[in-house]
């Protein structure tokens, strides 16, 4: 596999095999993707691999805390307020077609929320990984984290892996800091499901649309004069 193929074929999948995925395996991901460009060199990512009995623990924590019906105050805003178009219109878009797929209508909030609610399960995967950082460091170093995570999911693309990149998990980093045994001075920003895709699960038939070149590149052969 190229890096084309590799960048093609990776998407985020909602519905994954319970087959574990070796930890050397994790390692070797997590380790590789680490070559990942980085301004100055900080490299200011924190990477927690969970797989086996603590994902067990933490799939059982987490139910319990929206079984509760716990809240926890979100570590930033995963989209901007008042988004407008064509961004609002995009994501309106791909919620709708996510939800067509599964056959659950618009009305139907209660089913909604139970299918949101499999995010806090990694969509039944078995391995996982967090990502934090460092609360002193700003909006380059979050660009940083982007093209880490990018790199190990290209990386487990190779590996025959699937991914998800789920920044559902900004909503409880309370529970989530405690599992991980974060410092004080951490910021939770992500988590990532990893496994093996279900290819019979409804939510992998989709595949997301991109805007058309035209919408957002220019290409600048001559400057003002």
């Amino acid at each position: 596999m190229d890096v084309r193929q590799a960048v093609t074929a990776r998407r985020s999948v909602r519905g994954f095999l319970d087959t574990p995925v070796d930890v050397a395996i994790l390692r070797n991901l997590a380790e590789t993707a680490a070559r990942a460009p980085s301004g100055g060199n900080l490299q200011p990512w924190h990477v927690h691999i969970v797989h086996g009995e603590a994902m067990a623990r933490l799939k059982a924590d987490m139910a319990g805390v929206l079984a509760r019906g716990e809240t926890e105050t979100p570590e930033y805003a995963v989209y901007p307020p008042g988004l407008a178009a064509p961004y609002a219109t995009r994501r309106s878009d791909i919620g709708e077609a996510l939800y067509g797929r599964l056959g659950i209508p618009r009305e139907d909030r209660a089913a909604r929320r139970r299918w949101f609610a499999d995010n806090f399960r990694f969509f039944g995967a078995p391995a996982a990984c967090f990502c934090s950082v460092d609360r002193g460091m700003g909006p380059p170093q979050w660009s940083d984290l982007g093209m880490y995570l990018q790199t190990l999911m290209l990386l487990a693309v190779e590996a025959g892996l699937a991914t998800c990149p789920q920044e559902c998990w900004s909503m409880y980093p309370e529970t989530i800091g405690r599992f991980l045994g974060l410092r004080e001075g951490r910021m939770l920003f992500c988590g990532v499901a990893i496994g093996f895709e279900d290819e019979g699960a409804a939510a992998n038939a989709l595949r997301s649309e991109r805007a058309p070149v035209g919408e957002w590149l220019s290409v600048v052969e001559k400057g003002k004069e």
